[in-house]
């Protein structure tokens, strides 16, 4: 029966994702159809009505927070605790049902008027905690291969994890407790010394209770205000636990059919751990070793440049971990990867860049280290772990809007370059793309001179007309008179943009589908989020927003 009870959880868990793989492939599909037809349309009229019920869905379920326009702004106590945002409505629909199945599997036909009704519900809530295992690795995993065919980006799947794990943890906590205080209670003489006394002489028992009280660690030392506070130790904490407590249960499971359930969880684990190890040793090891310079930029920015030993084609949208082992040799760090150049005919490298902004921890270690370089200028053996992300793509839609706030545009500039250039080539279906940029100073634009200057001149080279504007919104004081355009293409404002306005006039000029994108701090993502909404059923809009909130 408790095997059975498994077998349902992972089934229900696999038709959850069937449905979301579903839905996937016709949105790839669809996508794929709307570009083939937007190559050679330049009005591209039949993308831009809205579906009505899809808008319907947008605007109140899939796009929608849990509570009125809130999602990702981070409730704080003060500026230096974070307590963590809301997850979406659809996210907290799933949840529900994540925690209603395992409830009811705990629960459902107990012989609740008998004495076997604790011993049920024990033998049941240890089952779905190893059960749930599985799909915890999976939904940790940065190389999980549900993140592509889902796309479904990594922050909701390790939003998932950490759900997934509380009601594992509680599960754990049920089993333990339903077998502790009938033991206490089975002699009242001896109480609860007959728990200690089964925790000296029994294996099974000892390495079951250790096994959970690492389990109720790693709960205690995962909320945000600690998992932010102190990420590094956190980390290596959070690993070095769950081997402990993998070890535990493997031990307390030892020819039990749960066993095996473990053992899957285990598999995965090290399967990705090992995909991790050789992707590391192909992108860093070749003739050469994996070099970075960096340099310091205005603002408390980090300029990157990462020569890479072997040819890198780098999609938009992508990120990768960075090591730096002089810096801190076993922490990594996610980056959004900003630009990227190919190697001359003579060697086959590629160069990354990354911009970085200075916070705590790692990169201010490093800011200091540049600081006292000279020049201003380091040069240090590095690491790089990826590619990751780059799931969302804009090729199909007509009118793309990209939205950045602050160090947010270097999320933004491979897309902006991608469509640019594919609309040179032929390859996209965009004719007009707007980027909303709202920085505290006017020295942020020295950020990206050279590359903003390249992505212009490759627009020149389009036979097709491609309208591109850069709105430059400067949030700090200034006057705009004296501050120094990189191009004369790009307009620049005081004040934070009206999203309203600018969603509404794109609009008004829309061609095609349009593709909305946003990168910035939680109360930014959530404003253009709420715009967005509003705008469902007025015109064809898909809405994409880039976080890191993990």
């Amino acid at each position: 029966m408790d095997n059975e009870l498994a077998h349902y959880a992972l089934l229900a868990l696999g038709c959850t994702v069937a449905v979301i793989l579903v839905w996937s492939t016709l949105s790839r599909l669809t996508c794929y159809i709307r570009r083939i037809a937007g190559l050679s349309n330049e009005r591209q009229r039949y993308f831009v009505p809205a579906h009505k019920w899809l808008a319907v869905a947008r605007k109140h379920i899939l796009y929608a927070p849990l509570f009125h326009n809130r999602h990702h702004r981070e409730f704080q106590l003060s500026r230096a605790i974070n307590m963590g945002t809301l997850p979406s409505r659809i996210h907290s629909f799933i949840l529900i049902g994540i925690l209603a199945m395992n409830i009811a599997l705990c629960t459902v036909n107990v012989p609740y008027h008998t004495g076997k009704a604790v011993g049920v519900i024990q033998k049941r809530t240890g089952t779905m905690a190893i059960t749930n295992l599985i799909p915890l690795v999976l939904l940790a995993s940065r190389n999980s291969p549900l993140i592509p065919l889902l796309r479904v980006p990594y922050d909701t799947f390790n939003l998932f994890h950490r759900w997934l794990a509380r009601i594992v943890v509680l599960e754990a906590l049920v089993h333990v407790f339903t077998w502790c205080v009938p033991k206490a209670q089975m002699d009242p003489t001896i109480g609860w010394d007959a728990v200690r006394l089964e925790f000296e002489d029994s294996a099974f028992i000892r390495s079951g209770l250790i096994a959970a009280c690492a389990f109720v660690f790693l709960l205690i030392h995962s909320p945000s205000p600690i998992r932010h506070a102190f990420y590094e130790t956190f980390l290596h904490l959070h690993i070095a636990m769950a081997a402990t407590g993998f070890a535990l249960l493997w031990i307390h499971l030892d020819g039990r059919s749960a066993q095996s359930f473990l053992l899957g969880a285990i598999v995965l684990w090290s399967l990705e751990r090992s995909a991790r190890i050789v992707t590391i040793l192909y992108r860093n090891c070749g003739r050469r070793l994996t070099t970075a310079v960096i340099e310091a930029l205005p603002d408390g920015i980090l300029r990157i440049a990462l020569r890479m030993p072997r040819p890198w084609t780098v999609a938009p949208g992508q990120h990768i971990f960075l090591y730096i082992p002089a810096i801190g040799l076993w922490t990594s760090h996610p980056f959004s990867v900003c630009w990227s150049e190919e190697g001359d005919g003579r060697e086959e490298r590629t160069t990354i860049y990354l911009l970085v902004r200075r916070r705590t921890g790692f990169t201010d270690t490093l800011a200091q280290r540049v600081k006292r370089s000279t020049n201003c200028v380091l040069s240090m053996r590095a690491i790089v772990e990826g590619p990751y992300g780059g799931i969302h793509s804009l090729d199909s839609y007509g009118t793309v809007i990209l939205f950045a706030g602050g160090i947010g545009i270097t999320h933004h500039l491979p897309f902006l370059h991608h469509i640019v250039r594919g609309h040179a080539s032929g390859t996209v279906a965009a004719r007009r793309i707007t980027l909303v940029w709202a920085i505290r100073s006017p020295s942020c634009l020295e950020w990206f001179d050279a590359w903003m200057s390249s992505i212009l001149g490759k627009k020149e080279e389009s036979f097709t007309p491609l309208v591109v504007q850069i709105l430059v919104y400067i949030t700090g004081s200034c006057d705009v008179n004296v501050v120094r355009r990189p191009m004369g293409t790009v307009e620049i404002f005081t004040g934070r943009p009206s999203f309203d306005k600018l969603v509404r006039r794109e609009a008004e000029n829309q061609i095609g589908a349009m593709g909305v994108l946003c990168c910035g701090n939680g109360s930014f993502s959530d404003d253009v989020r709420f715009v967005c909404r509003k705008a469902q059923g007025t015109t064809q809009m898909d809405f994409f927003e880039e976080c890191f909130t993990w």
